[in-house]
């Protein structure tokens, strides 16, 4: 059987330079080429919509673990964590920086996931500890936590991993 003739203005995926990785489940905001000719103003906005989506649910879910279920703080945090950076990351990845996939990309995302989830779960741990454990202190110690992780988020993926080809 013959392989069918390919069309010469498309890349050929069957060379090593476009195959890339499966990447998690993407949402369908733009259907349209992607790029990373997206300015920084739109990219901050972008990122803080999206961050402040996914903080709701890291937050709601934390909360309701550490309150409603007992769990202890770094567990609650840790759930809570994973779900919020999930879907932080497939939002930013699709629409804030309009990036293709790529397995360098994924690779440096699970890496800087790696790194904020430790700053991120070990601060909120910390001031846990520190504080009276009330919802008050709860959400500042969220709040602060979550800022500092953001903030190493969005420079190293603006600077760095977005800007992988």
């Amino acid at each position: 059987m013959s392989r069918p003739e390919s069309d010469p203005t498309q890349p050929d995926h069957d060379d090593f330079e476009t195959r890339h990785a499966l990447t998690p489940i993407e949402l369908p905001f733009d259907d349209g080429e992607a790029s990373t000719n997206v300015d920084l103003k739109t990219q901050m906005i972008r990122f803080i919509i999206t961050g402040a989506g996914s903080g709701v649910l890291d937050f709601g879910l934390t909360i309701f673990l550490q309150y409603v279920v007992g769990a202890d703080f770094w567990i609650a945090k840790s759930f809570g964590f994973i779900l919020g950076t999930t879907t932080a990351y497939l939002l930013n990845r699709r629409w804030t920086f309009e990036a293709e996939p790529r397995t360098l990309r994924f690779i440096s995302v699970v890496a800087l996931y790696g790194v904020t989830f430790f700053v991120n779960v070990g601060l909120y741990t910390v001031l846990s500890h520190a504080w009276p454990e009330t919802l008050l202190y709860s959400f500042i110690a969220y709040v602060i936590a979550q800022g500092t992780a953001t903030v190493i988020n969005f420079v190293v993926q603006r600077l760095v991993i977005f800007k992988i080809r």
